[in-house]
C-alpha cells in the first residue's frame, strides 16, 4: 500500500465510474483492487490462497473488516467483473514515475537523494525496451491478444506485447504500453515518445530507430541516446575534439539518395538544415576490447542529440 496508496485506487475506482453499489458488501471496489494486483504477484496460487495472503494486510491498512468472512472464488470473479480494467490502468498512471530522488512523485517515499545510474550531468536516465506477458488462456484473450507461433509451435498461452519507459538505476515505471502479440515493440514505442521530457534522457537498443521514431522523440526537448543499426548510413559532417562526430540523419521515406547528397553538402558547408530535410546527430563509437564469445571485435555506434561534448563527454 506503500507503492499504491489507498487515494491512488479511490481516485481511480471515482473516475472509472465503478463505486460500490452497496454499502454493507465485503468486496467494495478497493479491496477489489487490492486483490486483483495481489493475484499477479502471486500467480501460482488459486483464488482462496491469495485472499488468505493479503487480507490480513488488508486488514491492517484499513481496508478490510475484520468481521467479513473470506470471500469465495466465484464471489472474487463477479466482483472483478463489475470492477473491470479500465482501473488499473488509471491507477498504474497515478502511482507510476521516477522513484531516483528530488523530482519523483515517489522519491520521498522510496529513495533519498539522487539514486546511482539514474541521472547523467542534470537528464534523468531513461531505457525504453519491451517484454511479452503470458495471460490466462481463456477464448476473450486468444481472440484480444493472440498467441506466439503457429501450428505445434504455438505458445500455450496468449500473449500480451508490453513497452515501457523505465527509469535506469531505480527500475521504476515512468509510462507503459501494452499490446497484442502481432503488434511490433516499434509501434507501442511510438505512442511512448510523445511522453518524454525536456529533463529527461532516453535510452534505446538497435531495434528502436527509424527516423521518424528519432523525430517524433526528439521533437519533445529530451535528449536521446539510442544504438544505431548497423546498415544505418552516417555521413560524417565533422569530427569533434573529444573524437565523436557530428552527422547528419535523412527522411528516407522523403528523399533520394541525389537530394540526401545534397543535404549533406549543405550541413558540411554550414549551411542551415530545414527540419524535415535531416535530423542533427552526434554519433559515438566504441568497442569492447576484451569481450569473448558473440560480439568480439564488434564496433558499437552510438547516436545522441547531445552535439557538444561539453555537454556530455564520449566516456560519460
Amino acid at each position: 500500500v506503500t507503492a499504491v496508496p489507498r487515494d491512488a485506487v479511490d481516485e481511480a475506482i471515482a473516475v472509472c465510474g465503478v463505486g460500490a453499489r452497496r454499502s454493507d458488501g465485503k468486496l467494495p471496489p478497493h479491496v477489489v483492487a487490492y486483490l486483483t494486483m495481489a493475484l499477479c504477484l502471486f500467480p501460482d496460487d488459486d483464488y482462496a490462497e491469495v485472499v488468505a495472503k493479503v487480507t490480513g494486510s488488508l486488514d491492517r491498512w484499513g481496508c478490510w473488516d475484520a468481521s467479513w468472512t473470506v470471500p469465495t472464488s466465484s464471489a472474487v470473479t463477479q466482483a472483478r467483473k463489475r470492477l473491470g480494467p479500465a482501473v488499473f490502468e488509471e491507477i498504474f498512471e497515478r502511482v507510476c514515475g521516477p522513484a531516483g530522488g528530488e523530482s519523483g512523485p515517489m522519491a520521498g517515499l522510496l529513495a533519498a537523494g539522487r539514486a546511482r545510474g539514474a541521472w547523467l550531468r542534470d537528464w534523468r536516465l531513461l531505457a525504453i525496451d519491451g517484454f511479452e506477458v503470458d495471460l490466462p488462456d481463456s477464448e476473450a484473450n486468444a481472440a484480444e491478444f493472440g498467441y506466439a507461433g503457429t501450428g505445434e509451435g504455438r505458445s500455450a498461452f496468449p500473449k500480451a506485447r508490453v513497452v515501457t519507459f523505465t527509469e535506469c538505476g531505480t527500475h521504476a515505471f515512468l509510462a507503459a504500453e501494452i499490446g497484442t502479440y502481432a503488434m511490433s515493440e516499434k509501434a507501442l514505442a511510438g505512442k511512448l515518445y510523445p511522453r518524454l521530457r525536456a529533463d529527461e534522457l532516453l535510452t534505446a537498443d538497435r531495434n528502436f530507430y527509424s527516423y521518424p521514431a528519432w523525430e517524433s522523440a526528439a521533437s519533445t526537448g529530451a535528449a536521446l541516446l539510442w544504438r544505431a543499426p548497423t546498415q544505418l548510413e552516417l555521413p560524417v559532417v565533422r569530427v569533434l575534439a573529444d573524437g565523436t562526430y557530428l552527422t547528419m540523419l535523412s527522411n528516407p521515406k522523403t528523399h533520394k539518395r541525389e537530394r540526401r547528397d545534397r543535404v549533406t553538402a549543405a550541413a558540411r558547408a554550414g549551411q542551415d538544415i530545414h527540419p524535415s530535410d535531416g535530423q542533427w546527430a552526434r554519433v559515438i563509437e566504441y568497442d569492447v576490447p576484451d569481450r569473448d564469445g558473440n560480439g568480439t571485435g564488434e564496433l558499437i555506434t552510438l547516436l545522441t542529440t547531445i552535439l557538444d561534448p561539453a555537454h556530455a563527454r564520449a566516456d560519460e
